[in-house]
């Protein structure tokens, strides 16, 4: 066959649900297009089933991830990051592509990102020490207080054109995996390929399935199964931009408080969020809870 008659073979995206790629249940999928509306790819169109079943699967993650040594999940991490950079190249490409930016600055942010991650990861081990420890007691006791993940949290990403496509997705999956958390992630609607590669990375990774579950599809379908969701005990609203409709913050935050979750609030201007700022250890801290142990002293 001549090679200007050659089709291209394109790739289908689908959804990463307890370490495999599932289509959604509905088999329907959207046009994802670039920053100047060509068409790049179809990705799958989530429902609120598919959401539920990756609910399933992050919970059922959670016993096997959160009793895994904090030294052994920083060690998991850290693979990730290395698949990761053996994939920039692509993750440069398809940032670009979502972002409407040049390949250099692509190419510097995905760098970034597995900077990022790697830092997170370094943090594993460590987090016990800056909100754990001894508290002094009137009494023969040793009295200690020791983090403990909160479960299964649900992530809205940050959305196009207020957030890195993988920096800020990155920027808000790690944490809450670093601390034993399980997450199930809502894409950005309009450059969901970043995160739907980057299950790839997960999938080929030591991550247990079912510790990152990313879906696609219309946020305003998804967002609000999570806040919702009786088994989903926290809530990151970084990319909840929308002022009204039922994928707003309000009404997400509001929903929450049904089944008293955890919530990070989104930005009150996400157009100056900048997630190439340092993060600091916020959302790190943000879904652990303290567990107080209480023991005789002597023998």
């Amino acid at each position: 066959m001549s090679e200007s008659l050659r089709l291209d073979v394109l790739k289908t995206y689908k959804l990463y649900v307890g370490g495999k790629f599932p289509r959604s249940e509905s088999g329907r999928v959207y046009e994802v297009s670039d920053s100047k509306g060509q068409f790049v790819a179809n990705a799958p169109l989530g429902t609120r089933k598919d959401t539920r079943d990756a609910v399933l699967a992050a919970r059922a993650a959670v016993k096997g991830w959160s009793g895994t040594t904090a030294y052994n999940r920083g060690q998991v991490l850290y693979r990730v990051a290395e698949m990761l950079q053996g994939r920039r190249e692509q993750f440069a490409a398809e940032v670009a592509a979502a972002e409407g930016i040049g390949g250099k600055k692509a190419a510097a942010l995905v760098e970034q990102a597995i900077d990022r991650w790697v830092w997170y990861a370094g943090w594993t081990d460590k987090v016990a020490q800056i909100v754990g420890g001894s508290n002094p007691v009137a009494g023969p006791y040793f009295n200690l207080s020791v983090p403990e993940p909160s479960g299964v949290i649900g992530i809205v990403a940050p959305q196009t054109g207020y957030g890195h496509s993988l920096l800020g997705l990155v920027s808000v999956i790690a944490p809450a995996i670093a601390t034993g958390n399980t997450v199930v992630v809502a894409a950005a609607a309009g450059a969901p390929l970043p995160a739907l590669s980057f299950g790839e990375v997960l999938a080929t990774s030591d991550l247990p399935g079912g510790v990152v579950n990313i879906i696609s599809g219309r946020t305003a379908d998804i967002a609000p199964t999570l806040a919702s969701h009786q088994d989903v005990n926290g809530l990151d609203l970084a990319g909840a931009i929308d002022t009204d409709g039922p994928g707003a913050a309000a009404a997400l935050e509001a929903s929450a408080a049904d089944t008293l979750k955890r919530v990070i609030r989104p930005a009150v201007d996400p157009t100056v969020l900048d997630w190439t700022n340092a993060p600091g250890t916020d959302r790190l801290l943000s879904f652990l809870e303290t567990k107080t142990v209480w023991h005789p002293m002597g023998i």
